[in-house]
């Protein structure tokens, strides 16, 4: 696998097929889509949009891997992996599993995302 591929930008308007298109391959159901920070300056409609959009890749059978912060997305994923930094350049494994999992563990990460998933606060 060749990772860096160049693709085109997409608004949170875009639907799953444009999405899926991004590398002029046609979809196969079987594309790992890897997206770093896509919320970044969107509006909270829009990343409900983006969700919706995100959510139906995967319901067509392809695998969606998010970077993000956000945890209004964070807290709808299927598996979460949280991480801290470990010197300059590295970073480790602080925990993973489901969301809720996640939220009992006693990280910054686990504290918020305990209070995101009771409805208590925003990502």
């Amino acid at each position: 696998m060749r990772l860096g591929q160049p693709a085109r930008p997409y608004r949170a308007g875009s639907t799953a097929g444009q999405i899926g298109n991004g590398t002029g391959a046609p979809p196969t159901g079987h594309t790992l889509y890897v997206l770093d920070e896509p919320t970044t300056g969107l509006h909270f409609e829009d990343v409900n949009r983006l969700l919706h959009v995100l959510h139906r890749l995967v319901d067509q059978g392809n695998t969606v891997l998010v970077i993000e912060h956000n945890l209004d997305v964070v807290k709808t994923a299927d598996w979460v992996m949280t991480l801290v930094p470990k010197g300059p350049t590295r970073r480790a494994v602080v925990g993973e599993g489901t969301p809720e999992e996640i939220a009992q563990l006693p990280t910054a990460t686990g504290t918020v995302l305990k209070e995101v998933l009771a409805g208590h606060g925003h990502g």
